[in-house]
Order: C-alpha cells, then structure tokens, then sequence
C-alpha cells in the first residue's frame, strides 16, 4: 500500500476516491520512563524511552491507518497527515493521530 503526504502518486492516476481513512493510538507513558527521562533533561542526551514509545504509537496508527485503507478497497493513501498530542493528567498519555484519503490508483 502507497501511503503518502502528496496529494497524488507520481506516475499513477487517482481513478477513484474512496474517502477519509484514521489510525490513532494512545499510550500511557511509563513512570520509570518518565523518571530516566528527567535525569537525561538534566544531564543531556537523547529521552530513548520517548523516542522508543513516539515509534511505537507511530507504528500502530499507520497500521490502523492502512487497515481501514485496505477494507475499502484502496490502492493508496494520499494527502496523510500526522499529529502528535499529549494528553491526561500531567501529560501521562502520548496520541499519534494519522489521517488521509484513501484511493484506487490506475
């Protein structure tokens, strides 16, 4: 499946336009992760539990994504678009929230 931010696939033509497909994931942010990640902003260096957890919310939105693709029929997404959010109480829950138009290419 061809998952783009572009409103088109170079050299393929959109032949039908099937609509809006979303993938979402919410993960709750580990307290030993928090606690590691605020000695590293002490100390420096990279937060590789975030940076672990952001690839994995990532990862399971575009597979929600390209599963509601699939069971319209569609050959592509295009015009995907991805925005992170942190939520709940103290900031305790990362979302990834993907969205685009799913479509048949010819």
């Amino acid at each position: 499946m061809i998952i783009t931010s572009t409103d088109n696939v170079e050299g393929r033509r959109v032949t039908h336009y099937l609509g809006m497909v979303a993938g979402e994931a919410i993960l709750g942010v580990n307290m030993f992760r928090d606690l590691f990640s605020g000695i590293r902003d002490i100390v420096g260096g990279r937060a590789g539990g975030y940076q672990n957890a952001l690839r994995d919310a990532r990862e399971a939105a575009f597979a929600d994504l390209e599963e509601a693709a699939r069971a319209l029929g569609a050959d592509a997404v295009i015009g995907v678009d991805i925005d992170y959010e942190v939520l709940g109480k103290e900031n305790g829950m990362l979302m990834v929230s993907i969205n685009g138009t799913a479509v048949r290419l010819g």
